[in-house]
C-alpha cells in the first residue's frame, strides 16, 4: 500500500465534514477518484479538487481527492530530469492504482460499493483517468475526462503536459509518445466515458475530445460526449468560472451516472453512445 495514499485517505475523511461518518448503517454509494489537473506539472486543488469533491459528496457520492506525482514548477523551469529522474510517467499512474487498490480494500469501512467506483479528471487528470482505463488490469467502473489532455503528437499536442509526463529524452521518443496518445489505445474493455470540453478552450485544442470521442466510438464504447461552444478551460466545478452554458456539465454528469449505474445492473444492458457535439 502505498502510504501516500493512505495518508491522502485518512485526511480526507477528517475533513470530510464527517459525511462519511454519518451515512445510515454505512450505506454502501459509488465512489470517485478525482484527479486535478495541472499539466503535470502541479495541481489545481481548489477548482479542480477540493471544489469537486464537495459538490460530488453533496450528491451522495464518495469523493476523494488525488494527489498524484507531478513533475513540480520548479523542475519543468530548471530541465532538472536531465541530471536526475524525478516524477514522470509511471508515477501518477501508480499512485492511481494505489488509491483504487486502497479503496476496493477498505470498501466497508468507507461506505463504498466495489462495483461503483469510477474516477474522474481534469486537463491532465483527465488524461491520467482515461489512462487507468485503458492500462490497468482492474479497471474503474466509469471515467470522467473534463477538457482532458488526450494525444501526444503533433497538431494538438499540449507540449507541456507531455513534456513533464515523458521527460527531457522520452517526448522524443515516437514510441513513448504513441503508447500515452489515449486515441490509440481505447480497447473494448473500455468502461463507460463522460467526455466534456469546450470549443473556445486556449489551453488544451478541442480535437484531443474530438480524437477520445472517435476512438471511443470506433471501439463501441458507451460514453457521452459534450462540446459546448463557451467555457474554455480549467473551471472544473466552480459556480463562477466558465460561461453559463459549461457548467451544465455538473448536471450532465449526474444524470449520465445515475443512467450507466442503473444499466450496469439491469438484467440486459446494452451500449449507448452519444454525442452533445
Amino acid at each position: 500500500m502505498n502510504i501516500r495514499c493512505f495518508i491522502l485517505a485518512l485526511l480526507l475523511l477528517l475533513s470530510a465534514g464527517n459525511r462519511l461518518f454519518t451515512a445510515t448503517a454505512q450505506e454502501q454509494r459509488p465512489a470517485v477518484i478525482v484527479c486535478p489537473g495541472g499539466s503535470y506539472c502541479w495541481h489545481d486543488m481548489e477548482t479542480e479538487g477540493r471544489q469537486v469533491v464537495s459538490w460530488l459528496e453533496a450528491n451522495g457520492i464518495r469523493a476523494f481527492l488525488l494527489k498524484y506525482r507531478v513533475q513540480g514548477v520548479f523542475d519543468y523551469i530548471m530541465h532538472t530530469r536531465y541530471i536526475y529522474r524525478g516524477h514522470r510517467h509511471p508515477d501518477a499512474l501508480n499512485d492511481a492504482a494505489d488509491m483504487f487498490d486502497y479503496l476496493r480494500s477498505h470498501a466497508d469501512s468507507l461506505g463504498i460499493d466495489t462495483t461503483q467506483i469510477g474516477i474522474m479528471g481534469f486537463s491532465a487528470g483527465g488524461h491520467l483517468a482515461m489512462l487507468t482505463a485503458e492500462m490497468l488490469e482492474r479497471k474503474p467502473a466509469f471515467v470522467a475526462s473534463i477538457y482532458p489532455v488526450v494525444t501526444m503528437h503533433k497538431p494538438y499536442v499540449h507540449k507541456r503536459s507531455r513534456r513533464a509526463l515523458l521527460g527531457e529524452y522520452g517526448k522524443r521518443r515516437s514510441i513513448m509518445r504513441d503508447s500515452l496518445s489515449l486515441e490509440r489505445h481505447v480497447t473494448p474493455d473500455c468502461p463507460p466515458v463522460f467526455l466534456v470540453n469546450c470549443k473556445d478552450d486556449p489551453v488544451v485544442k478541442y480535437q484531443n475530445s474530438e480524437l477520445l470521442d472517435s476512438a471511443l466510438t470506433a471501439n463501441g464504447i458507451p460514453h457521452r460526449y459534450i462540446q459546448y461552444n463557451t467555457g474554455g478551460h480549467g473551471f472544473g466545478a466552480s459556480d463562477t468560472k466558465g460561461t453559463e452554458e459549461c457548467r451544465q456539465w455538473k448536471g450532465e454528469f449526474l444524470e449520465w451516472l445515475k443512467e450507466t449505474l442503473e444499466r450496469k445492473t439491469a438484467p440486459s444492458s446494452s451500449s449507448a453512445t452519444t454525442s452533445g457535439r
